[in-house]
């Protein structure tokens, strides 16, 4: 039976290949486009998404996060492989991390502060699901509608997309 931490690293390592795939099509000669001002740029969501694994592994690992003193701007990175090699660095320090991670240390409170102020405490395998996970999934969808703005063709994550099927020629059910 598979513990709650090596759950959370067996996710991370099937989600990986999709965020490859949607981060291989982020076109270099448009990493400074942005949809609104108040947006990334195409360039700075891309390595945000391609830094998460590594940037929250590094997090969890102390008890206690002060949000305030840190600057939270992605870079902007000068070429798509650029954006794949800090993905595939984040994701060997993410793995090293869950693969130590012991279920006292994942069951222990974690906390979030913005200076004197609590933001939440939460157990820290909560923390990995929420920040690491769902947080990557979320600016990869956010991706997939950069990607479609810019009328490059979106892949296939969880099924077919408008542009790729998996599902065809498969043999009807």
């Amino acid at each position: 039976m598979s513990t709650p931490t090596q759950k959370l690293a067996a996710e991370l390592d099937r989600e990986s290949a999709a965020t490859r795939r949607i981060l291989e099509r982020v076109p270099t000669d448009r990493l400074d486009w942005q949809p609104h001002p108040k947006s990334m740029t195409l360039g700075q969501l891309a390595i945000h998404i391609a830094s998460i694994p590594g940037n929250i592994s590094r997090m969890a690992q102390v008890d206690t996060f002060d949000a305030a003193t840190r600057d939270f701007s992605p870079p902007q990175p000068a070429s798509t492989d650029e954006v794949l090699s800090r993905l595939d660095a984040s994701l060997t320090e993410a793995r090293s991390f869950l693969g130590g991670l012991d279920e006292d240390f994942a069951a222990a409170p974690w906390r979030l502060t913005a200076g004197p102020r609590e933001i939440f405490t939460v157990p820290r395998a909560d923390m990995l699901r929420t920040m690491l996970l769902n947080h990557w999934y979320h600016h990869r969808g956010q991706l997939a509608v950069y990607l479609r703005l810019l009328d490059v063709p979106v892949p296939a994550t969880y099924g077919r997309s408008a542009d790729e099927n998996p599902m065809a020629g498969a043999p009807a059910a």
